[in-house]
């Protein structure tokens, strides 16, 4: 599933979070319903408890590869580290089995 083009739609439709801060925070609050974020982050420590939090609160949790990429689909010229979306809007996300 290509997760950039689902969260660039949720960020025109619907509500997303971005940035290791807001989405831990969405996370804790329980109010993502996806959370999406980038492999390549430096230092590695910035993003470890993600999938971590998201598994215990029961928010699918999805690794891409690029950072830079991820900045695009939220509409900043600069590289983004997660996201959380908290409305889809039109965007469709696939429930892993």
């Amino acid at each position: 599933m290509d997760f950039y083009s689902t969260i660039e739609k949720a960020r025109k439709t619907g509500k997303i979070e971005k940035g290791i801060n807001e989405v831990t925070k969405a996370v804790e609050r329980g109010t993502a319903k996806l959370v999406v974020y980038a492999k390549d982050v430096e230092p590695k420590e910035i993003i470890q408890h993600i999938p971590a939090i998201c598994k215990e609160k029961g928010i699918q949790c999805e690794e891409v590869d690029s950072k830079a990429k991820l900045g695009v689909a939220v509409g900043i010229s600069v590289g983004c580290s997660s996201v959380a979306v908290l409305d889809l809007g039109e965007a469709k996300i696939d429930k892993k089995k």
